[in-house]
């Protein structure tokens, strides 16, 4: 069965950092984008960033960009998401999702979403 799983969300201090992972089961992650979204209680779902399948340009939201670092293996079937200097705002559900051809993270078009994972809670204390 082909499925998304993230790990990695804890409990953190502001300014203190954590590394969620986004591994592959039942399919091989290394030819799709793959993206990394979070939602708050009462707020919208929010692309974070993502990470191309080919050439591994990346994509970062304004909110995240300089703090957060996206990265893949595709030897492991797995993305990352490195975030440091996290404060309360960071505090949501975070999902990776897989991202189809025609996909501009930049302009917020997601294409192909064929794979979401059940997200991993991040929660930072301020």
């Amino acid at each position: 069965q082909a499925q998304l799983v993230e790990s990695g969300g804890g409990l953190v201090q502001a300014g203190g950092s954590l590394r969620l992972s986004c591994a592959a089961s039942g399919f091989s992650l290394g030819s799709y984008g793959v993206g990394w979204f979070r939602q708050a209680p009462g707020k919208e779902r929010e692309g974070v960033s993502c990470i191309s399948p080919s050439d591994g340009s990346t994509y970062y939201a304004d909110s995240v960009k300089g703090r957060f670092t996206i990265s893949r293996d595709n030897a492991k079937d797995t993305v990352y998401l490195e975030m440091d200097s996290l404060n309360p705002e960071d505090t949501a559900n975070y999902y990776c999702a897989t991202l189809g051809y025609g996909t501009s993270c930049r302009r917020k078009i997601y294409v192909g979403m064929d794979h979401w994972g059940k997200g991993t809670l991040v929660t930072v204390s301020s």
